[in-house]
């Protein structure tokens, strides 16, 4: 099974993904994540540091893929899941799907991908490009990270966009959203509703999954210290649960740009407000 997340930039998708995938082996399984991002840090929860990338490798054998071996680019990381990064091309030159296009190219070649019971793509971008929406060529499922803004949700849409699109000529489905410190999930509902997709699962605003990240280790790195934790690893192992399940998932319409900003700005320029009732209504229904 391959799994692509993604999201807007900043929303939580490396430490999501990491600990999905450490939840996914917790369930037996065994784990490849691979980051897709030029900062190369997808993995630093699982590893504790920056593990070199495969660019960077293939640079060191002058691009003769021959001389790469596993060893070279696949790195374990915490609950046996191993880790790749893909790295990207230099600062404003050079095209970040042509890396992941090279990754995948490379780790066919040595057979990588036959060896693992789940593949998880972690890509940047909000706003989805030609390019970084290649690891979606390869993908079963997607699952967008969120929260309960704006912005989010409008990138939330474009990524579903990008899933309708491969989905024409892929097997590909949106496995659904997976909402990110989030302590209201209104906005979240209102887009549901005018897009139907599943919502796997909301997370609170919690501050150790903020913490985790700065400390290179994962949630349930973390809970083998402090039990109290252990509610919070919960919450991968239900999404996990529902991956593993094989969900059918959806081909999603998405809102066109200008009916989305107008829905989700009149969510908040113009609240429902509960109907008034009168003192004599108020009454009548103590009475009942």
């Amino acid at each position: 099974m391959k799994l692509a997340v993604y999201g807007k930039g900043g929303i939580g998708k490396s430490t999501t993904s990491c600990n999905i995938s450490v939840a996914l082996a917790k369930r037996g399984k065994k784990v490849l994540q691979i980051g897709c991002d030029p900062k190369h840090d997808s993995t630093f929860t699982l590893t504790g540091f920056l593990i070199p990338t495969i660019i960077d490798t293939l640079q060191e054998k002058d691009y003769h893929y021959e001389d790469v071996w596993p060893e070279d680019v696949i790195y374990k990381g915490y609950g046996g899941v191993d880790c790749v990064e893909a790295g990207g091309p230099p600062a404003g030159a050079g095209c970040g799907g042509y890396v992941v296009g090279e990754t995948v190219k490379l780790l066919k070649e040595l057979n990588a991908f036959d060896e693992y019971d789940v593949i998880l793509f972690d890509v940047l971008g909000d706003v989805v490009c030609g390019g970084f929406a290649a690891p979606l060529n390869y993908a079963d499922y997607c699952m967008i990270v969120t929260d309960n803004g704006f912005d989010a949700l409008f990138a939330a849409n474009r990524i579903a966009a990008s899933v309708r699109e491969k989905a024409r000529t892929h097997p590909l489905r949106l496995a659904g959203l997976i909402g990110n410190r989030t302590a209201k999930r209104d906005l979240i509902d209102k887009y549901v509703e005018s897009v139907p997709m599943p919502v796997l699962e909301v997370l609170p605003l919690i501050e150790d999954i903020r913490v985790s990240r700065v400390k290179g280790k994962t949630l349930f790195e973390m809970a083998e210290f402090d039990s109290s934790l252990e509610y919070v690893c919960d919450y991968y192992l239900n999404i996990a649960d529902q991956i593993l399940a094989r969900p059918e998932g959806v081909v999603p319409n998405d809102a066109p740009d200008r009916e989305l900003f107008s829905l989700l700005s009149d969510f908040y320029l113009n609240p429902v407000k509960p109907p008034v009732t009168s003192q004599e209504e108020e009454l009548d229904l103590m009475m009942v």
